[in-house]
């Protein structure tokens, strides 16, 4: 097998804990016995892809919502609580999944497993919800500003054309306007309840106090039964050109299909994506940026739930037109032919020290672990992602390569002409 960073085992003494409560609710935990800090996290298995048309954008909305209050506490109270304690937390919504977490010293944990819970039980007071889409209305316009967002918008729309993953995660400025608070409420009934959701705790666990803590603020939750809709993917490799006058850089954006994240060659994928578009030291790195013809080129993997995308994006000077695409493109087809161990190799390793990096940090690991369980209901630990991870070879990624040639690929350009 090849050889790869040190053993996660002569690293860290981790123990995976697993329990369910009577309403359903999964309770995972993963112990760190060396760890000084705790992480709690509550994982919805929703996202953009996950509502219709007409309510594009209420995953992230409700996310907001959340730090407005509860029936117990104000917004004010939200914020101040977790500075109380110290706390370190946040929320994010995706196309596939939101999360709310906060990292404390142990003895918060219960007092941060109180919160958390009331933080998903939300008031959604009318007057909040109005005052809130105003600001939602401004993180869109902010965006629509972003050329990067921008592109990254459009590439998907094109590439997952009739697909729930083409949704925008923020919504439209016109969704959002006719969203009512009564919508809003519908939907989180829906899907924000036991069996579409999991509690993770990393870090310095009492797994037994966890689970008592859960039974308590979490147990009287209904349970709901949020199915996702999986239709058929037909990817058709369109291209679109878009223009702006007031840019001064030409944006590129590729996506073609890849592995899912059910699919054990997404770790060949992160692989293959390090060897051509790491920021450093990668095929694109000194095929374009070292050579000046692109001034930011990267290439990366995203897998999806069901799906997957391997993505370029590329930055450079208008003047340049299609050249560092063009170059790009190349690149992809090379890598087919000339792959080497050596590349593989400083791949795997960076990979692999990065997983343990981020193993290390209590919340590091409850992301990785959380995403994991609400995707596929499975615990991998560090030693079984080192383990994969370390039987990538040129092989490997040369047949992963034949499963997913790059093609068809969707290209999507933004610039001034």
């Amino acid at each position: 097998m090849p050889r790869i960073a040190r053993n996660a085992d002569t690293l860290m003494a981790l123990t995976f804990h697993y329990h369910q409560l009577a309403n359903g609710l999964d309770i995972v935990a993963e112990e760190n016995s060396d760890a000084h800090s705790t992480a709690l996290a509550l994982f919805v298995k929703t996202g953009s892809r996950d509502e219709s048309p007409d309510i594009n954008g209420v995953s992230h909305f409700l996310e907001h919502m959340m730090f407005k209050g509860s029936d117990k506490y104000t917004w004010e109270d939200v914020n101040r609580i977790f500075d109380e304690m110290g706390a370190r937390y946040n929320a994010f919504t995706s196309q596939e999944l939101t999360g709310y977490y906060a990292n404390v010293l142990p003895e918060f944990t219960a007092r941060a497993m109180e919160h958390l819970a009331n933080l998903l039980r939300p008031a959604l007071r009318e007057s909040d919800f109005e005052t809130e889409k105003k600001v939602i209305l401004e993180e869109i316009a902010m965006y629509l500003d972003d050329p990067g967002h921008r592109l990254y918008e459009a590439a998907m729309a094109e590439h997952f054309a009739g697909h729930p993953l083409a949704q925008s995660v923020l919504g439209t400025p016109q969704s959002i306007r006719s969203l009512r608070r009564e919508q809003m409420a519908a939907y989180f009934a829906q899907r924000y309840g036991p069996g579409n959701m999991v509690l993770v705790a990393t870090g310095q666990v009492d797994f037994a106090r966890i689970v008592a803590l859960a039974d308590r603020h979490c147990g009287a939750w209904p349970r709901v039964h949020a199915a996702r809709v999986q239709p058929p993917l037909r990817y058709a490799g369109r291209r679109r050109s878009m223009t702006d006058a007031k840019l001064s850089r030409r944006y590129a954006m590729g996506l073609t299909p890849g592995p899912s994240a059910q699919d054990e060659r997404r770790f060949a994928a992160s692989v293959l994506s390090d060897v051509i578009g790491d920021a450093e030291g990668s095929r694109f790195y000194w095929s374009l940026v070292d050579n000046a013809i692109a001034e930011e080129a990267d290439f990366g993997f995203y897998p999806h739930d069901g799906s997957g995308s391997f993505y370029l994006y590329l930055v450079a000077d208008p003047d340049r037109g299609e050249q560092p695409l063009e170059i790009a493109l190349r690149e992809l087809e090379k890598v087919k032919k000339d792959l080497d161990d050596a590349e593989v190799e400083r791949a795997r390793n960076k990979i692999a020290s990065s997983i343990v990096l981020g193993g290390e940090v209590p919340i590091g690991r409850m992301r990785s672990i959380g995403s994991l369980w609400t995707y596929n209901r499975e615990y991998r630990s560090l030693e079984q992602d080192l383990q994969t991870l370390a039987a990538v070879t040129p092989d490997s990624l040369r047949r992963l390569m034949e499963d997913f040639p790059f093609d068809p690929m969707t290209i999507v350009t933004l610039g001034p002409r």
